[in-house]
């Protein structure tokens, strides 16, 4: 096995609570993945990776951990865990954790300790400040800086005991991390050593690019950017890509993965450059193999956060055209339309129609399975799921559409109708619905009530369907995985874009020595003259006729595999 052989593989996530529920009580756990390998590697995938299984009080769906060293109740406990992970492994299935690190929960002993008393020996684990001179503890404007948490509101949360605030980028119950004590960092290598001799392969490291704050000479954290309109300030300028993160990231890799053969590991690092993830992803610096870009989610964002703007094709060619060639020559990467923070692809970027989705999720797979990197599947992605038909607020369970809801209405003046229209396209809760195995009641997730209502259209769109359909998504997963195993120029071709300015069909070439492939995908419900020579063997279609006259149909996704 190289130390590369992640080049060649696909992931698969998997969200836990969300996926199979094996005992009844409307959660996904443990058990039902195990019962679900089979299916798992009928697919072809080559690792598998879990969102948080940590004990956890849930406030953000275990990205809140309180004990990294064990196993949420609701999903099982160590010795299934070991089972699972026994299971991928007799499958050929490698097994990648989540690593939450930026912040742990409120409810760790660590920060049980920490806030107990100023001059608690762990106090300095977590970011512990005084409010605003001249200005009253606890109240509104107080807060050391003007940040605004992910989930809505102040970034920083005050704590009457001892008279001081601690920073929460994300929910009140997630504090972060001094990364800046070695104590911490010692803390939280010896957690991952832990696993790693357990068996687990390796982790996917959630938002690992805020764990280094820039900080002034006497300590202090600055204020961030107002925008118009905006109740807090934008302070990524000061946790994202701080300027110990290299440090960090390379004594991890000395402390933790040195001298350890056949592990994965991937950065979630929002609003890295090409240039950064160059320095993260280059196998001499030691950091980290791959990290996950947002440039791609974001392209369909403008400045206002409550206004939906279509997708704007040659915009999002020229994001991967970017990152292609940013990593054509050092680092390598990371590749997904899906995870449990997106919504689902289809509906998004595709068309989820009766009349084409189908079409446009084996669109959308190819376009991405064929770009140099490693693709990941999100659950459900391999059988086209869709959006969820959310009525109302009362709808979403998600902390951060229910925190951002209270905001944009309470203290930004918006329109309940203007907010749910973005919610409802975008809320995380689209990729967090039940997992779709059958046309039974709850799809075959539970024989109980789910936490998250199932998607009323999975007695059409689910597993068993998928499977027994010899052209579905599913099975078209199935041969886009195969290609991957297969044709070598899929992971080591070179990259060029093609048809850069046209705003329909995206196209490009793979090529390796003297073979090229020639990948198009129709992104409209029109067909589209493509001004290109389609010669070659048609390797893959996924409509019953090839093009004619090189029109492209509607949704139409072709490779073509030719000697040059």
């Amino acid at each position: 096995m190289t130390d590369s052989w992640w080049k060649k593989a696909v992931v698969y996530q998997i969200y836990p609570r969300s996926f199979a529920d094996s005992d009844g009580d409307g959660m996904g756990d443990l058990r039902g993945i195990v019962g679900h390998l089979d299916y798992l590697a009928e697919l072809g995938v080559d690792v598998l990776w879990l969102s948080p299984i940590y004990p956890s009080p849930q406030d953000d769906n275990g990205y809140d951990i309180s004990d990294y060293q064990n196993i949420e109740p609701l999903f099982g406990d160590l010795e299934v865990f070991d089972e699972l992970l026994a299971g991928a492994h007799a499958r050929g299935m490698k097994l990648i954790m989540d690593l939450v690190v930026n912040h742990s929960s409120d409810e760790h002993q660590w920060f049980a300790e920490s806030r107990s008393s100023k001059d608690n020996p762990k106090r300095d684990w977590y970011w512990w400040r005084p409010a605003r001179d001249g200005m009253e503890p606890g109240t509104p404007g107080a807060e050391p800086t003007n940040w605004g948490s992910v989930f809505g509101g102040p970034a920083w949360k005050y704590d009457e005991k001892t008279g001081e605030y601690y920073l929460h980028l994300f929910s009140t119950k997630q504090p972060d991390l001094n990364w800046e004590n070695p104590e911490v960092r010692q803390a939280v290598y010896a957690m991952m050593r832990w696993w790693l001799d357990r068996g687990v392969d390796g982790f996917r490291m959630d938002v690992i690019n805020m764990i280094s704050k820039v900080i002034g000479e006497d300590g202090s954290l600055r204020d961030g950017r107002l925008s118009a309109g905006a109740a807090y300030a934008d302070g990524s300028d000061s946790f994202i890509g701080g300027p110990r993160l290299h440090e960090f990231l390379q004594e991890m890799h000395r402390e933790v993965f040195a001298g350890r053969e056949g592990l994965l590991t991937v950065g979630e690092t929002p609003g890295v450059t090409v240039e950064q993830a160059r320095l993260h992803t280059d196998p001499e610096r030691h950091e980290v193999d791959m990290v996950f870009q947002f440039d791609h989610v974001w392209v369909d964002r403008g400045p206002d956060p409550w206004l939906l703007m279509p997708l704007q094709l040659t915009n999002l060619k020229a994001i991967f055209g970017r990152w292609q060639a940013g990593l054509a020559d050092l680092g390598w990467n990371s590749l997904y339309w899906n995870n449990h923070d997106q919504p689902r692809a289809v509906s998004r970027y595709g068309d989820d129609s009766k009349q084409y989705r189908v079409a446009s999720a084996k669109m959308l797979g190819t376009v991405l399975h064929l770009h140099r990197g490693t693709p990941y599947i999100y659950q459900g992605e391999e059988l086209g799921m869709t959006n969820y038909p959310f009525a109302g607020i009362e709808d979403f369970r998600d902390i951060e559409a229910l925190g951002q809801y209270r905001q944009a209405l309470d203290m930004e003046g918006r329109s309940p109708d203007e907010v749910l229209t973005v919610l409802r396209a975008r809320g995380r809760d689209n990729a967090r619905t039940p997992m779709q195995w059958d046309g039974s009641p709850h799809a075959g997730f539970t024989t109980g009530t789910p936490w998250l209502a199932v998607n009323p259209n999975h007695t059409e769109i689910n597993a068993a369907a998928a499977q027994a359909d010899a052209d579905s998504v599913f099975h078209w997963y199935r041969k886009l995985i195969e290609l991957r195993h297969t044709e070598p120029a899929v992971v080591d071709g070179d990259f060029t874009m093609l048809l850069p300015n046209d705003e329909r069909l995206y196209a490009f070439t793979r090529r390796l020595g003297g073979t090229e492939l020639l990948v198009i995908g129709n992104f409209t419900g029109e067909p589209v003259v493509a001004d290109l020579d389609l010669d070659g063997d048609l390797i893959l279609n996924n409509l019953p006729e090839a093009p004619v006259d090189a029109t492209i149909a509607p949704w139409q996704a072709v490779v073509y595999r030719r000697s040059v």
